[in-house]
């Protein structure tokens, strides 16, 4: 092989791993993400639980359940 073949072959490897590199960044950016979301579906649906289970009891002050869950 010769010189610039072998620096333009270099180069290539060198540009794959980067783009390796942004896709593994964008991989993980979007699983945190739907983690993130995920979480706050948790909490809204905990809450949400809870005044409802409070209310189908019968109670009237079901605002502090929510104050308390907070």
């Amino acid at each position: 092989m010769t010189r610039i073949a072998r620096l333009i072959f270099a180069e290539d490897g060198e540009q794959d791993e980067a783009d390796r590199q942004t896709a593994s960044l964008a991989g993980l950016a979007v699983a945190l993400l739907l983690v993130a979301v995920g979480l706050f579906l948790i909490r809204t649906l905990h809450e949400k639980t809870a005044v409802e289970d409070c209310l189908l009891a019968g109670s009237r002050n079901c605002d502090a359940v929510l104050t308390a869950i907070r």
